[in-house]
């Protein structure tokens, strides 16, 4: 096999291998839109609200604000709950402390059982329903926040993708060069060229999508 048709060979599988990562990176990117997307909309419905600044000036173990609390529900203090990340400190920082302060460690299976076999505890069947409702609350937060990794990957799998693109994209162009000799180095050097700016293009407008998906609960 000759040198030329070597090259017009590992050319063509990199012109498939092109086209196949930049569908990859297309299919990933609306997945990340998506996923991004719902888990913004579907917190939105909910209208959650972090508790105000003014909660956070006097913290003690029991009430509504605790200390552990000033590190991380503090960040969000006032916003509207909109983000995945905002969603696991809603649900880990703020329901899971006060879960832990109820009766069996707010453990629904626990507190059920216990409500079970004590029927006409009025008092004990309140705290059932609260912590059934907190646990449930917390659960969908945190299936939420799950969305929103789920969509964080799929956008670093486009960019590495459309990234991947670019890079075969100008091997390629080296490739076909070599195969058809310096005669053709013009063109081929401007279209391995103009595909690999165009795919980093893309690269950075994702990264910008990301960074304002991330933002998006500030607003």
């Amino acid at each position: 096999m000759s040198r030329r048709v070597f090259d017009i060979l590992t050319s063509s599988a990199g012109v498939i291998i092109v086209v196949v990562l930049v569908i990859a990176g297309g299919l990933l990117t609306w997945g990340h839109s998506f996923a991004s997307s719902n888990v913004h909309n579907q917190l939105a419905q909910q209208q959650i609200y972090f508790p105000p600044k003014a909660a956070f000036e006097h913290p003690k173990a029991g009430t509504e604000i605790t200390p552990s609390m000033i590190p991380s529900v503090s960040q969000s203090a006032g916003q509207q709950l909109l983000t995945g990340e905002q969603a696991k400190t809603y649900a880990d920082d703020f329901i899971a402390v006060h879960l832990s302060e109820m009766p069996y460690g707010g453990v629904y299976s626990k507190v059920s059982a216990a409500a079970l076999a004590d029927p006409k505890n009025t008092q004990l069947q309140n705290v059932v329903q609260t912590v059934f409702r907190g646990t449930t609350l917390r659960a969908m937060l945190l299936n939420a926040y799950a969305f929103s990794m789920i969509a964080t990957i799929m956008m670093w799998g486009a960019i590495a993708a459309f990234i991947g693109a670019a890079i075969m994209a100008v091997l390629v162009g080296l490739g076909v060069w070599h195969a058809m000799g310096l005669a053709a180095t013009p063109f081929f050097l401007w279209l391995a060229t103009f595909g690999f700016l165009t795919l980093i293009g893309e690269s950075i407008a994702l990264t910008r999508m990301m960074k304002s998906d991330t933002k998006s609960g500030d607003k």
